[in-house]
């Protein structure tokens, strides 16, 4: 009797060679270059963190001690004994807040008009709005200073809120805002428009639910420039009590010289805010860098 042979199993097939990623020499240029510049941005703030622990006598000695010994927390609790820090806090956080909503609110709405609602000159104004942008601050601050004391909004925060929501900042967050509906197809708005909805339905319903990079990109940039504001305040502040982060920082400052020490411990509690709500909004400010995208 014949038997069958067995029919041999199929070679397993040979795997492919690992084939290592040749890295050209432009890449390692452009790697090695990128992370020195990335210590270079980093140096400071290590060194202002390794300031705030230090013990006066310890700061400027050379070689230079970056990690303290012994560490001196007690630098932190002598800051909030020295200055109402608690009280600078406060006012920094809420002034910064209402001028990032005014200005998110009014530049999502004029820049949505820029972009969408066609009218008789509307890229004349445009420009003209853009224009006002070139002129520096610091030519406009005597006329601004002599328009508050005529409507007794001096030694209050008022003018720390209307001006950078109606000035340059508010300017540039039109500038952002219509880029980025620039961006979006009309067909979306084409379609609301024949279902019924209203330019104000289709702004609350359709475009500003899409703008979310462009909102994150430019509450991000108003944030951490009204919190890091010292021109205005210093002008249209006399109360301590009114007093901003930046002011209060000017205060380890006088004709003995500088508290170092304490001066780099307000800065780290100052900057930790900033840190983490740039941290956790990195992904959104990324993209809404890449999304506002210079489109005519």
């Amino acid at each position: 009797m014949k038997t069958d042979s067995a029919i041999p199993a199929p070679a397993p097939a040979a795997s492919a060679p690992y084939r290592s990623r040749r890295v050209s020499p432009g890449s390692i240029v452009r790697y090695v270059l990128l992370t020195a510049i990335s210590v270079v941005m980093i140096l400071p703030f290590v060194w202002m963190l390794s300031t705030s622990l230090k013990e006066p006598s310890d700061i400027f000695v050379f070689p230079p001690k970056w990690i303290p010994s012994p560490i001196r927390w007690a630098n932190y609790s002598e800051v909030l004994d020295a200055i109402p820090f608690g009280r600078f806090y406060w006012n920094s956080v809420y002034i910064a807040a209402l001028v990032t909503i005014g200005t998110v609110l009014f530049a999502s709405l004029s820049g949505y008009a820029f972009a969408r609602i066609p009218f008789v000159g509307r890229n004349a104004v445009f420009l003209l709005l853009l224009s006002t942008m070139m002129i520096p601050h610091e030519a406009t601050s005597i006329p601004m200073f002599l328009f508050m004391r005529e409507l007794n909004f001096l030694n209050t925060h008022v003018p720390l809120i209307i001006v950078p929501i109606f000035g340059a900042g508010g300017v540039f967050g039109i500038f952002v805002m219509r880029q980025f509906f620039l961006t979006l197809p009309k067909e979306l708005e084409e379609a609301a428009m024949i279902d019924g909805c209203s330019r104000v339905g289709i702004y609350g319903r359709i475009m500003l639910p899409l703008a979310g990079p462009a909102i994150a990109t430019l509450t991000i940039f108003t944030f951490l420039t009204c919190w890091n504001e010292f021109y205005d305040p210093l002008i249209f502040l006399n109360d301590r009590n009114l007093m901003t982060i930046p002011l209060g920082l000017s205060l380890f400052t006088d004709e003995a010289g500088t508290a170092w020490h304490h001066l780099m411990a307000a800065s780290v509690m100052a900057t930790l805010p900033l840190l983490i709500v740039f941290f956790f909004a990195q992904k959104q400010f990324i993209a809404g860098v890449a999304m506002t995208g210079l489109k005519d």
